[in-house]
């Protein structure tokens, strides 16, 4: 893919597009990362959920100098742990890695695309497992909510969240999120919005190793 001129980021910018605008400055930089978290319920619900920040885990390693130069091409610029921007108040973390969610290292990242642009997340199952695990362990009911909404807008797999949900010793916290989703798989509405199908201009292409 031939690199994509950085785009100006004004206070009328998008989460979803500021994503693809970081996944390509940080591609252009030979940096890869995959956007996990909130950001990427936003972009897996269609924007009917909306983050303010967005966490990227390295998958190699890269200094802060090489994180400043690619981030610094946008306009954000490092300050303590975040990178901020003067004209929008989302904002980008780099959280610790390695991708993992709970005990479960095989996520899958796949590449997401806008027009020329693409940006690594996690697949829609990785995502609302992601979710799920705060919901696990901290008991946060809006995650809760948010692996839910995941669910009602994206195929996700539920064998592969009932294996991992037991794994992790939950199995009836994810009794607890069938229950809260169940409208879901009868075809009712999301908790964020109208239920929707894949854009095009946002299907996953390929999966990454």
């Amino acid at each position: 893919m031939k690199p994509v001129k950085p785009v100006k980021l004004t206070a009328r910018t998008s989460l979803i597009d500021v994503a693809f605008a970081v996944g390509d400055a940080l591609r252009a930089a030979g940096i890869r990362a995959v956007l996990t978290g909130g950001a990427c319920v936003t972009l897996h619900t269609d924007a009917a959920y909306v983050s303010h920040d967005l966490d990227f885990v390295l998958q190699k390693v890269s200094s802060p100098d090489q994180l400043d130069d690619a981030l610094g091409t946008l306009g954000f610029r490092r300050v303590g742990n975040q990178y901020m921007h003067a004209d929008t108040r989302f904002y980008v973390e780099f959280p610790p890695g390695p991708l993992a969610i709970g005990g479960d290292y095989g996520a899958k990242p796949v590449e997401l695309r806008k027009g020329r642009s693409a940006v690594l997340v996690l697949s829609p199952t990785d995502s609302c497992m992601d979710r799920l695990a705060a919901f696990y362990h901290w008991r946060d009911r809006q995650s809760l909510l948010l692996a839910v909404a995941v669910a009602r807008h994206r195929k996700v797999d539920l064998d592969r969240i009932a294996k991992w949900s037991r794994a992790e010793g939950h199995e009836l916290s994810y009794q607890e999120f069938l229950f809260t989703a169940s409208g879901a798989f009868r075809g009712s509405g999301p908790p964020y919005g109208k239920r929707g199908q894949t854009p095009a201009r946002l299907r996953p292409r390929r999966r990454l190793a």
